[in-house]
């Protein structure tokens, strides 16, 4: 005993000791992580230099052959000639290492993140009730008005406005299409574009041999393309992850390369040409006393069947939404994302899951099979180059960086992806930065990605990462993204 009492208090036995102690088990308990003692400044600089060091090295060696580089052809002759742009190099290493090494200092690596403090401030901004139905209704009253806006306000660029809103909402469409699939199911589907084409050449080979009209042939690329998203399901019922995209891409892949090789059904490489355009119950859209204005005692115009494509689409879009929103609420939306959360609790609970996946790959197919005549009936022209992997790429891009099963976020990265594109076209004030000889439409999908890797690590959950149960007890609460799964299909 007397050892005993001999001996020091160890620092846990202290009254500072014990406080630690309940600090601790306070965090423990709160579910914080533990407080880990942030580094000296001077070792946190040094790391930040040496990270920022590389992340230029590693920009010099990509910019150097991509961007100060260029061959430029020599007048009409075949020779060529090296160009360098060592400056844009430079400028572009100079951004990456400022950059880098501003978000080491005072983001990644600093005690006190600065982003930190706008999130307090956004968090403690009062909640906007209804903002996503706010949001739709007034993303859906500028789809509806902005022909006729433009047509009023701006008439020279309104054939380009309008073609570009068509092109928005033919894409807005197919993610849609493909959120079934991907975001509700959980099913990575990297084949998405075979389904296009199955569509535009179901309705370019009915109507060259048949000689129906569009409405009479919708339904019909619809239900082709439908089988054909249960033949893709068969093979791939025991397959998740990357097994189930390489077999999806491999799919898209055979389709493109049967539309090339059998050319006497599919006319091969050379595509199918004069596709039937749409009327509007029997009026077609040309000159004369039987045509659409002459009907309607309107002058001519040819933007009127350039706004009424625009209005077919929007109509087919909305019909694909609705549809999906409803079937989210049925037994089989719901299996839909209970495959996705998890598919062995999903066979534990008695769910036919090869009924599930069938559905899901079969509706998602039916709405891009009903894109792909409307894309065939607004080119006028078909050929299997539209129909390669970059489409489905750029499709399930737009569904990732929307929000996986968000239906609004997809249709906001439409805008942002297709729309944006095309806005990086005429990037001229570059040209005071880089110099007169910048030619902005080289860069322009360079720019595009960086914007895109920001967005990606700034909303790793798409740009709209709250979703609304399908089902919930007594209030429909919107929850985060990131307590929904993803799926591993």
């Amino acid at each position: 005993m007397a050892a005993d009492a001999s001996r020091e208090p160890t620092a846990d036995f202290t009254p500072e000791g014990a406080e630690l102690k309940e600090e601790e088990l306070a965090r423990a308990y709160s579910g914080e992580p533990p407080a880990v003692p942030a580094p000296p400044v001077g070792d946190r600089l040094v790391a930040s230099l040496k990270d920022s060091v590389l992340a230029a090295i590693i920009t010099f060696a990509l910019a150097a052959p991509l961007v100060g580089l260029e061959t430029v052809a020599v007048g009409s002759s075949s020779n060529l000639r090296l160009d360098t742009h060592w400056d844009s190099v430079a400028i572009a290493v100079v951004v990456v290492f400022v950059g880098r090494l501003f978000l080491n200092v005072f983001v990644w690596k600093a005690p006190h993140p600065v982003t930190a403090r706008f999130a307090a401030a956004l968090s403690g901004l009062p909640a906007i009730p209804n903002v996503g139905r706010a949001a739709a209704g007034l993303f859906l009253l500028a789809a509806f008005v902005i022909p006729v806006i433009t047509i009023y306000y701006a008439p020279q660029q309104s054939r380009y406005i309008i073609d570009l809103g068509t092109l928005i909402l033919t894409y807005v469409m197919l993610g849609w299409g493909l959120n079934i699939v991907v975001g509700l199911a959980g099913l990575l589907d990297l084949g998405y574009v075979a389904f296009y084409a199955v569509g535009a050449y179901s309705y370019a080979l009915i109507a060259e041999h048949l000689g129906w009209s569009f409405w009479e042939c919708l339904p019909f690329a619809g239900i082709f393309a439908a089988c054909w998203g249960l033949i893709l399901g068969f093979p791939v019922l025991r397959l998740r992850g990357d097994y189930l995209a390489i077999v999806t891409l491999a799919f898209g892949e055979i389709i493109r390369l049967v539309l090339i090789n059998w050319y006497s059904f599919t006319h091969g490489p050379d595509g199918i040409n004069g596709v039937p355009r749409p009327s509007f119950f029997g009026l077609e859209f040309t000159r004369g006393k039987d045509g659409f204005a002459a009907h309607f005692g309107l002058h001519y115009s040819p933007n009127h069947r350039i706004i009424f494509l625009y209005y077919v689409i929007l109509v087919l879009a909305l019909i694909t939404n609705v549809i999906t929103l409803r079937i989210r609420r049925l037994p089989v939306g719901r299996a839909w994302e209970a495959l996705r959360e998890d598919e062995i609790a999903c066979r534990s609970l008695g769910l036919n899951t090869t009924n599930t996946k069938l559905t899901a790959f079969a509706m998602g197919a039916m709405f891009g099979g009903f894109a792909g005549s409307f894309f065939a009936t607004r080119q006028g022209f078909i050929s299997p180059e539209s129909f390669n992997f970059v489409e489905s790429a750029t499709i399930l891009a737009i569904v990732v960086l929307g929000g996986l099963g968000s239906q609004i976020g997809v249709a906001v990265a439409a805008v942002v992806m297709i729309g944006g594109i095309e806005l990086l076209r005429n990037l001229t004030f570059l040209k005071a930065i880089f110099g007169p000889g910048f030619d902005p439409t080289q860069y322009r999908m360079l720019i595009f990605g960086i914007v895109m890797v920001a967005i990606m690590v700034w909303r790793p959950r798409g740009l709209v990462s709250t979703r609304r149960p399908s089902v919930f007890l007594k209030a429909r609460k919107a929850v985060s993204g990131a307590l929904v799964g993803e799926g591993r299909g």
